[in-house]
């Protein structure tokens, strides 16, 4: 995204602060698994979540996407995070000798991840027909929400639709996401955090940055004002109220300062 001086991204801050961190330092040290990652990434905090949530080792890496490591590039000439190298057979041999694989893609990344040996529960549930349905709208946030949000987020007076229009339509999909959630607790599936949330979470807890930067503060109506949709928008605040609470989401969150030279216009 494009900075003051005209060259996208060129004034990142080059590491994770705050809260995201603590964890950096407590996964600087080899590990089977290795997660390539840029802290300021919705994506990657995807995976990072569920890594924390799943409580697997891994080793986190940095990656400056103006000077990417060598041994990375080997492994996944794209250069894509977040990255999951995987230790498989007859993969590229690391630095510690380990063979490895990747795997992009956040979704990808995460189910893989989920699926891997853990004391900690699924993050999809056990009844097929509401495994699908989490599916169904983890795929509507890719397919839909996403899409909105940088549609919102990229709005300038020349472009073919209004402000109005890009609020409305972000804020119908996330009103449409929330209508399908559990009503028996605050997450989307109910009690228990499921992958539904993390495919939302970090773009959910960066709705801030239409305020600061497009003056766009009614995005999700302040509790009494949603009119015939207060219920859901009620449903709304509470999910989001949990969502900031996890431990996985806020610990792998970054000052807020330092993500405002990304969405800078």
């Amino acid at each position: 995204m494009p900075s003051a001086n005209g060259h996208p991204d060129a004034d990142l801050h080059p590491l994770a602060t705050g809260p995201a961190h603590k964890i950096v330092e407590a996964h600087k040290g080899p590990a089977p698994h290795i997660l390539y990652s840029g802290w300021f990434c919705p994506f990657v905090q995807r995976s990072w979540i569920t890594l924390e949530e799943k409580q697997i080792d891994y080793q986190y890496i940095e990656i400056n996407p103006y000077h990417k490591d060598p041994e990375f590039l080997k492994l996944n000439p794209r250069g894509l995070v977040p990255t999951l190298a995987c230790p498989v057979p007859g993969g590229t041999k690391g630095e510690d000798g380990v063979e490895r694989k990747p795997i992009i893609e956040s979704n990808i990344v995460s189910e893989y991840l989920d699926a891997l040996p853990s004391d900690q529960p699924s993050l999809f549930s056990d009844d097929l027909y509401t495994r699908a349905r989490q599916k169904i709208w983890i795929d509507f946030v890719g397919t839909r929400i996403i899409s909105a949000f940088h549609r919102l987020l990229q709005h300038t007076s020349d472009k073919p639709y209004s402000m109005d229009d890009a609020k409305f339509e972000l804020r119908g999909h996330l009103k449409s996401w929330i209508s399908e959630a559990s009503n028996e607790g605050d997450f989307w599936s109910g009690q228990e955090f499921s992958m539904t949330d993390v495919s939302l979470a970090p773009w959910a807890v960066r709705l801030w940055v239409y305020e600061h930067f497009k003056g766009v503060k009614d995005l999700i109506p302040a509790e009494g004002d949603g009119g015939e949709d207060e219920k859901i928008w009620s449903r709304w605040r509470r999910w989001i109220h949990a969502i900031q609470a996890r431990d996985s989401v806020k610990n792998t969150l970054s000052d807020q300062e330092h993500y405002l030279p990304i969405y800078q216009r």
